[in-house]
């Protein structure tokens, strides 16, 4: 039984919150949830880290009940170390594991991990069958079209991650070398979801920002499932904003009055976990979303940025109404 396909049949227009490094905490992740986001996953962790039992990678992995359906997200470079990081993600008892096969990032790449592993497929199925093997709940991918756009194997890979018992795939339209930049190419993942071998469903992800985008990308290519990550940050309203244009119903832009509460209640929920001081550091990077398109923002957003109080917070923002 495939606990994604089950889900996506009763729901055919889910929605994933994309894993974020520093951005998709529990605080965020549940200001998403009451937004209309259906899957969260922890940011992700190094099974390296775990294993030497850092507390910061096990403070990653927590989340409750409200949370659900949630995935833990591990990467990693060696076959040993990420079957042990999947067996303590299992202890958790989150709903699956996800292996992190598409992470750009230099720091990453250059331990062999993320994005690096499109380098090397046959030890990225051998890695992910043994994590299949391993545990006993549903395991997913997250990886890329390729290393450059000279080498995008994405058709075959998910065939092969398929066969090594994955139960879905997010695919990013962007190989490791455009890291973030350029226009996604959804045409590749349309054309996994178009194989006719392939019978887990594919999660697709990569500029998706704005409910139109979202109705179109998904009819176009036939994916079963949507996943948004940079467009959420300080924006957690897109997905409301999706689920109304699945919909077929107007989106009612939030009004200063909604910003201010929403940004508020994440702080709130960061404090609850982290101290006061870092998390008003942590939420400055989803300022710039909250309040886009406040015209008298920008002076406001200075101090915001040199803020160390929630009380102080409070205060500049209730300012924004004067």
């Amino acid at each position: 039984m495939n606990f994604f396909a089950n889900y996506f049949k009763i729901y055919p227009n889910a929605l994933f919150l994309a894993p974020m490094e520093e951005v998709t905490n529990s605080a965020f992740r549940k200001i998403c949830k009451e937004m209309g986001a259906d899957f969260l996953v922890s940011e992700f962790v190094s099974s390296e880290a775990l294993i030497r039992d850092v507390q910061k990678s096990f403070d990653k992995m927590m989340f409750d009940d409200s949370e659900r359906p949630f995935g833990i997200q591990i990467f990693g470079h060696d076959e040993k170390s990420l079957v042990q990081a999947a067996l303590v993600a299992e202890e958790k008892h989150p709903d699956f594991i996800d292996i992190n096969w598409g992470c750009p990032v230099k720091k990453v790449v250059n331990k062999g991990a993320g994005a690096a592993m499109l380098k090397d497929i046959p030890k990225m199925v051998a890695c992910t069958k043994a994590v299949v093997k391993a545990v006993k709940l549903p395991v997913t991918v997250k990886t890329r079209l390729g290393w450059d756009m000279n080498d995008r194997p994405i058709v075959s890979v998910a065939e092969q991650l398929q066969d090594a018992g994955i139960q879905a795939i997010t695919i990013h339209g962007r190989t490791r070398s455009q890291l973030y930049s350029g226009v996604a190419d959804w045409s590749l993942i349309g054309e996994v979801k178009k194989n006719p071998r392939m019978k887990i469903p594919v999660i697709g992800n990569g500029d998706i920002n704005s409910g139109e985008k979202a109705v179109l990308y998904k009819n176009r290519y036939g994916v079963d499932a949507l996943m948004i990550g940079r467009a959420a940050i300080g924006n957690p309203w897109i997905f409301k904003e999706v689920k109304s244009a699945f919909q077929n119903i107007p989106f009612e832009i939030p009004t200063l009055n909604e910003r201010i509460t929403v940004s508020l209640q994440h702080l709130k929920n960061t404090i609850t976990s982290l101290e006061e001081r870092k998390a008003c550091m942590e939420i400055r990077k989803h300022y710039a979303g909250y309040f886009k398109g406040v015209s008298h923002f920008k002076k406001v957003r200075m101090e915001l940025m040199k803020a160390v109080s929630y009380h102080e917070i409070k205060e500049k923002l209730c300012a924004l109404h004067r």
